[in-house]
């Protein structure tokens, strides 16, 4: 069963309790009303009769008056009950009222006057039975029900039909609902579908409006949003490493041609393509490296975890000063925690030293410090051109200066993802005194 299917016999279940309940309800209260009426009108009765001749009923004198309808009709039919049981009727009457031991326990006076309904000769009978001033006496007076069954009838067929016609009206109306509701619901479907077909993650739906499908389709567009954005970072990825790739594999290419017919090269020529061969395999080493690292970035992150950052820079001042011992690096650390991946942390904070030792000229120094969920690196090499200084984060960019500097370009990428990945940032700036200063931030820890 779909979900408009069972959206619209909820609706038409609910109005159908609804109506079936108010026609039921109808129904009793109009029964009520119209039996209300007939007990009055036989309390009425009472006052008409000439009680004050029982002694003389019970001596068989006439006595009540003889009623033309064998049950009274709407005069009424009366009859006395003795306290024994013994049922005095009318002259001449051919109906006998049963003679209950609740009528009984009335001619007694045990009981109070009260109302019954009883079946007598195939007719409907309302029975009004009471004390009567005369002890050992009570007094029945019954009235049929003919009129107001055929009201009762009449008004129960007219409810039924009205619920039948509620039912089907709220069948009708689930439908347009359900419909209704569902809209939101279908256009995000129809919108799932193109995109599975299709593949076009621009696709969006309309998510105007404050409800909870609304909010859906808001999430959905932000899904596809995200989506889109991945996979054109994925495809520029792919097109940039192919580019930066294009080159050193070509030139190992000419040069392995070229040691192919090495018995024609002097032993120094020799010696010099295998040197740049060697080079050029241990720069497409680090660039695949640094392209694994960028990929591997995109996927779900470690799980995060409280993290010294103080501690983590110092491992990473450590291996910087063994890769690169012609550069003093002083470091100003501070207790601080953040949360977030160790390894991925300790991996931008080298890209940075690894960069600003790059920069620094032959004993130069280098500067670190770590505060309060940030690490601050600060060279005093040739700096970062204002022109170059919104694009040093992007991936394989390179300023002019650095082209004919070993690099990939991927480093300061490595460092944006990996502080966007932690809820943080990373900048560049120019300090006075010249110099190139990089600020990494990154969430604190939970308190």
């Amino acid at each position: 069963m779909t979900v408009r299917t069972r959206l619209t016999v909820a609706v038409a279940a609910a109005v159908a309790i609804v109506s079936v309940g108010g026609s039921a309800l109808t129904y009793v209260l109009v029964r009520n009303e119209l039996y209300g009426q007939v007990d009055e009108a036989l309390r009425e009765r009472v006052h008409t009769i000439r009680l004050g001749v029982i002694r003389d009923a019970v001596s068989g004198e006439e006595f009540l008056g003889g009623p033309s309808d064998p049950l009274g009709a709407a005069s009424g039919f009366t009859q006395l009950v003795t306290a024994h049981g013994d049922a005095i009727t009318p002259p001449g009457s051919e109906v006998e009222l049963p003679v209950t031991e609740r009528a009984r326990e009335v001619a007694r006076g045990d009981g109070d006057a009260y109302f019954s309904n009883l079946r007598l000769g195939g007719r409907h009978v309302r029975v009004y039975t009471l004390p009567v001033s005369e002890p050992g006496y009570a007094l029945l007076i019954a009235r049929p029900l003919d009129e107001v069954d055929d009201a009762l009838d009449r008004i129960r067929r007219a409810l039924l039909l009205a619920a039948l016609g509620g039912i089907g009206l709220a069948g009708g109306l689930g439908l347009l609902v359900a419909r209704g509701v569902l809209a939101p619901v279908r256009r995000l479907t129809v919108a799932a579908e193109e995109v599975s077909e299709t593949r076009d993650l621009s696709r969006r739906i309309d998510d105007s409006g404050r409800d909870e499908l609304s909010r859906l389709a808001a999430t959905f567009n932000a899904m596809l949003a995200a989506l889109e954005d991945s996979a054109r970072a994925q495809r520029r990825l792919v097109s940039d490493a192919s580019h930066e790739l294009r080159t050193p594999l070509t030139s190992l290419r000419t040069n392995i041609e070229v040691l192919a017919r090495s018995d024609a090269l002097p032993e120094p020529e020799r010696a010099t393509l295998l040197r740049d061969v060697t080079e050029q395999l241990t720069e497409m080493t680090a660039l695949i490296a640094e392209l694994v690292e960028l990929a591997r970035g995109d996927e779900a992150p470690a799980e995060p975890e409280d993290v010294r950052l103080d501690l983590v820079t110092a491992d990473a001042i450590e291996r910087t000063r063994r890769n690169r011992p012609g550069v003093e690096i002083e470091a100003e650390l501070e207790e601080t925690l953040v949360r977030g991946v160790p390894a991925t942390i300790e991996r931008a904070i080298s890209n940075l030293l690894d960069n600003a030792a790059k920069w620094s000229p032959p004993g130069g120094r280098v500067e670190v410090t770590v505060r309060a969920g940030e690490v601050v690196v600060r060279d005093h090499g040739p700096g970062i051109e204002d022109s170059d200084l919104p694009f040093v984060f992007d991936r394989f960019y390179r300023a002019e200066v650095a082209r004919a500097l070993p690099g990939s370009g991927l480093g300061l990428a490595i460092v944006r993802q990996v502080a966007e990945a932690h809820g943080g940032s990373v900048s560049a700036e120019r300090p006075p005194g010249g110099g190139t200063r990089m600020r990494l931030r990154l969430a604190p820890a939970n308190s």
